[in-house]
């Protein structure tokens, strides 16, 4: 039976490291593959943390979940990954109750993302949260709050323009290579890795540059070749790496690999090599930039780059946050309620013990005593007083842990 009831003394954190503070080689030291992730969760169930989520994107690695410290949590992401506390302490974050709940909503909806508007990150809120109830590691609470932001994130999306325009690493790494290739059109690009960056990048190439001269190389061969049957190109064998490499004028790296495939050691150039890594960790050693020629290009640059587009998108953020703000309190207000009922429950409880008592005290005493009229009056008398209560407690300026403390002790009741 899932336990729904937060007992007080565990706090909601929100901890991790993103774009902000930690550079990619760091963030590429802490970052979560599908396995670590599942180990993580392991792990936490091991310890007694009975609620929690993992995200690890090429931008960023956070736990949202319950805890009495959050050293707890920091413990899960630094013992899962290459990370140390003492690098995290540098440029981690840590944000309690009210905070990580903004944190998130921030965060789903775009707008704590390396390029305003990108949504992608929902998708692995979504995916993270499911992986997590599929091993029983979620409760009410969290569950009520993924449900808010997805909601909110949809609605930012289709009620406001902040995702309008083609804006992404993706995007981004192809606006560059068309600004510095010359006639890109019959230049040889080689994409290596058809993970999502990849993907979506080999899908703009089309699209934009006009060239029938891209070739596809992912370790494992068939999903190269889903993506080549749909967009018509060519895919080479993983041995065939290093021959390709010599081939290319233009080479997009998007692996998941933990340690660069590509250095100067396997480059045998005889003309200029434009190299863009869109991986996290990064996949390509910068000593391929000791060869003469050779240009690397890493996705913090790229998502660095400012245009139109995202200015544009800057003049939405009002609404977008008055969207948040919208959603965030229908679910605030549901956490209090959630909060205060079983107190308010016991409360009316008691008093109705109270009533009881005295009313069939009151019958025997007087004679002729209209036991029907004095509960209807009662009744109403108890509706009133625990209404007053529950008032209180909703109240923004109300310290609600300190009130219903309060409230048990004085009626000496325990809400269950």
């Amino acid at each position: 039976m899932e336990n729904n009831n937060i007992p007080k003394h565990l706090y909601f954190y929100s901890v991790g490291l993103s774009y902000k503070k930690a550079d990619a080689e760091v963030r590429g030291k802490f970052s979560l593959d599908a396995i670590a992730k599942t180990r993580l969760l392991e792990q936490a169930k091991t310890e007694g943390i009975e609620s929690l989520i993992v995200t690890s994107t090429c931008n960023r690695t956070e736990i949202y979940g319950f805890a009495e410290h959050p050293f707890q949590l920091i413990k899960l992401i630094c013992d899962n990954s290459n990370g140390s506390v003492d690098a995290f302490q540098k440029v981690g974050f840590v944000y309690k109750n009210q905070e990580a709940i903004n944190h998130m909503f921030r965060v789903g909806t775009g707008l704590d993302s390396q390029i305003l508007g990108d949504f992608e990150i929902i998708s692995q809120i979504k995916t993270c949260f499911a992986h997590s109830k599929s091993m029983n590691l979620t409760n009410t609470f969290l569950e009520r709050l993924v449900n808010a932001v997805i909601q909110a994130s949809k609605k930012i999306k289709n009620e406001t323009e902040i995702s309008s325009g083609a804006t992404s690493v993706s995007f981004a790494s192809v606006q560059y290579i068309l600004k510095n290739v010359e006639d890109i059109s019959n230049k040889n690009i080689l994409l290596f890795g058809t993970g999502k960056i990849g993907r979506n990048t080999c899908e703009n190439l089309v699209k934009h540059t006009k060239n029938e001269h891209i070739t596809l190389i992912n370790r494992t061969k068939d999903k190269a070749e889903k993506l080549a049957g749909k967009l018509n190109l060519i895919v080479k064998d993983y041995s065939e790496l290093h021959l390709e490499l010599q081939k290319a004028d233009v080479v997009v790296v998007a692996t998941g690999a933990q340690n660069p495939t590509v250095d100067k050691a396997i480059l045998n150039l005889k003309k200029p090599l434009l190299i863009l890594d869109l991986s996290i960790p990064k996949n390509v050693n910068e000593n391929v930039e000791e060869l003469e020629g050779v240009t690397l290009i890493h996705m913090d640059y790229l998502s660095q780059l400012t245009d139109e587009t995202l200015e544009n998108r800057k003049k939405h953020i009002p609404a977008a946050e008055a969207i948040i703000e919208e959603v965030k309190e229908e679910f605030v207000t549901w956490t209090k309620g959630r909060k205060f009922a079983p107190t308010i429950n016991a409360l009316k409880e008691k008093l109705n013990d109270i009533k009881n008592s005295e009313l069939n005290f009151q019958s025997k005493k007087i004679a002729g005593f209209n036991e029907e009229q004095a509960e209807i009056i009662s009744a109403r008398i108890i509706q009133k007083i625990t209404t007053h209560f529950a008032n209180h407690l909703k109240d923004d300026d109300t310290m609600v842990d300190e009130s219903i403390e309060w409230i048990e002790k004085v009626f000496k009741i325990k809400a269950s």
